[in-house]
């Protein structure tokens, strides 16, 4: 079973900044675009962020400009770095990576990003 471990998350005041991170194993993560998806209270998980292997990265519209997602190959690890957060960004994160080949997802168990006003 495929394992994404995920770090990072907690309780920040509007305005202030969080980076999540979230690691894959090796065989999984030189292959996979990596992104980092939200659910929030009463809505459907959306994607915030995706990143592929060759570091093309692209942004739901309400996260543009303010969160970057990056990887890092020798640590197989993706960072989702989230300034200037507002209360809609509350929710519970997740780490996915795709194998677009196969296809198959790989999920994290989630994280939760709690902003306060």
């Amino acid at each position: 079973q495929v394992q994404l471990v995920e770090s990072g998350g907690g309780l920040v005041q509007a305005g202030g900044s969080l980076r999540v991170s979230c690691t894959a194993p090796g065989s999984i993560f030189r292959i996979s675009v990596m992104g980092w998806y939200r659910r929030a209270p009463g809505k459907k998980r959306e994607l915030v962020a995706r990143v592929t292997s060759g570091g093309s990265a692209n942004y739901t519209d309400s996260v543009k400009g303010r969160f970057t997602i990056s990887r890092d190959s020798a640590k197989h690890t993706v960072y989702l770095q989230m300034n200037s957060l507002k209360p809609e960004d509350t929710a519970v994160y997740y780490c996915n990576a795709f194998r677009p080949e196969v296809p198959i997802d790989y999920w994290g168990q989630g994280i939760q990003v709690t902003v306060s006003s």
